[in-house]
């Protein structure tokens, strides 16, 4: 039998996608996708440091595969990703993991198939993590989880270094791919019946700035990316609000194929938090410019990150953040309690603001953006609604779902042939995170 593999992905979609890039080397290698973890030879996980939980979740579920490793010597275990980039995790999981085989970062990701050929060879553990790459390397073997939708890297790292995030560290700085290489890529997939395709990045909206001659920003990719024979939509995150051109709304206004759904993190509603957090702009700003993106595109679905608990936050700061998001009316975010990571400039802050007050402040929080969020999927309530057909529910098989141009995820019945096709869905019913409707017709 062919040797098979496993990945266990932990974090966002840049970490899904190389996860992608994982399973498509190994393939090359001649393994084959194994049907779960107990059955795998290979069991590779890939992991993220942007919060403390999905650490502790890794060495949980690392630490109970010592045992299998005893039963079988032959099992290759490894771990890579942006925890591995940060400072004294390689020497934690020596220590705390011995039975791992193989180590290795975000930025030497391409050498996978060598490392784990040195494993094979006997020599354990390999372990190679580089402080970063000198050039990004393309053509890369890709095993998407899709034939529909893609991820397309087009911006890695970030040069932005707010005082909590860790990127900066773990992915180094901002390196634009060529736009010859994106276009290529996307060209490739839609040619193979891909409809849809996200374009990633820490920072997608820094894109072209290292480039030369200065002719590429990122709106002039988008609407590049928007003319490409076959797809069907073009989305993008994450963006910086600091880093917002005319030429990305214009952009999103003209692009026929550029989805109404933009993802903007505010992080808090506070001046003097924001500045902490070293965000570039001020809360009023941030309202300016969700206007100008409303004024160009007025049917528009915005979402955030919001941190609640940043060290000095005091209760006035968190109940500006409360205004901003009632002001705003995001029509989903992802909130989360401040977690120190080590090497940022935060964990010197010494106002740390007690866990009792910050569980309570995002329960807060959270009802907020869940009324308002009922609020807004309640005024779809009616409408119609073009989706793009994903497959079978994953929560009810008897029903298909998609996705709106605005990214609401939409239930409805339908036969499984209808995957990959637009449909036009009328809205007979609205949850706080999900729509219910019924097919009038082809969008």
């Amino acid at each position: 039998m062919p040797l098979r593999y496993h990945i266990v992905t932990f974090g966002c979609q840049m970490n899904v996608h190389d996860s992608e890039k994982m399973a498509g080397m190994l393939e090359a290698m001649g393994y084959s996708p194994a049907p779960d973890a107990e059955s795998a030879d290979i069991l590779l996980f890939n992991t993220c440091s942007v919060r403390e939980n999905p650490e502790r979740r890794l060495f949980g579920q690392v630490g109970v595969l010592a045992r299998r490793k005893a039963q079988n010597p032959r099992l290759i275990i490894g771990i890579g990703g942006c925890m591995m980039q940060q400072p004294g995790e390689v020497e934690k999981v020596k220590n705390e993991l011995p039975w791992v085989d193989l180590v290795f970062g975000t930025h030497n990701l391409h050498r996978l198939p060598e490392l784990i050929r040195r494993v094979q060879a006997g020599e354990r553990p390999v372990i190679e993590v580089w402080q970063d790459s000198p050039e990004i390397v393309e053509n890369i073997p890709v095993h998407r989880q899709s034939s529909l939708s893609a991820f397309v890297d087009i911006i890695y790292g970030c040069n932005k270094f707010c005082t909590y995030c860790i990127v900066p560290f773990t992915r180094g700085r901002e390196k634009s791919r060529r736009p010859e290489e994106i276009l290529a890529e996307v060209r490739e997939f839609a040619a193979r019946g891909g409809r849809e395709v996200t374009l990633l990045g820490q920072n997608v909206n820094a894109y072209g700035k290292d480039l030369p001659g200065g002719q590429w920003d990122f709106g002039r990719l988008l609407l590049a990316v928007n003319d490409v024979e076959g797809l069907y939509r073009v989305r993008f995150t994450t963006s910086h609000p600091a880093d917002v051109q005319e030429s990305m709304i214009t952009a999103m206004r003209d692009g026929e194929k550029i989805c109404e759904h933009l993802h903007l993190p505010v992080q808090s509603g506070s001046d003097r938090v924001l500045r902490r957090m070293g965000r570039r702009y001020t809360a009023d700003q941030y309202r300016a410019l969700v206007e100008r993106f409303r004024e160009a595109i007025p049917d528009l679905t915005l979402t955030t990150d919001i941190i609640v608990g940043f060290p000095g936050e005091t209760e006035e700061d968190f109940a500006a953040t409360l205004r901003l998001v009632e002001d705003v009316r995001y029509d989903a975010a992802y909130t989360f309690i401040y977690s120190p990571r080590t090497g940022t400039a935060a964990t010197r802050l010494r106002d740390h603001v007690p866990e009792p007050v910050k569980k309570e402040r995002i329960y807060r929080l959270i009802q907020v953006v869940e009324r308002i969020a009922q609020e807004k999927n309640d005024a779809l309530v009616g409408s119609r609604q073009e989706v793009l057909v994903e497959g079978p529910s994953q929560h009810d098989p008897a029903m298909l779902a998609g996705r709106t141009r605005g990214n609401k995820l939409v239930h409805f019945p339908g036969p499984a042939q209808w995957a990959g096709n637009l449909k036009t869905v009328q809205i007979r019913e609205a949850h706080a995170h999900t729509l219910y409707g019924d097919v009038v017709s082809h969008a």
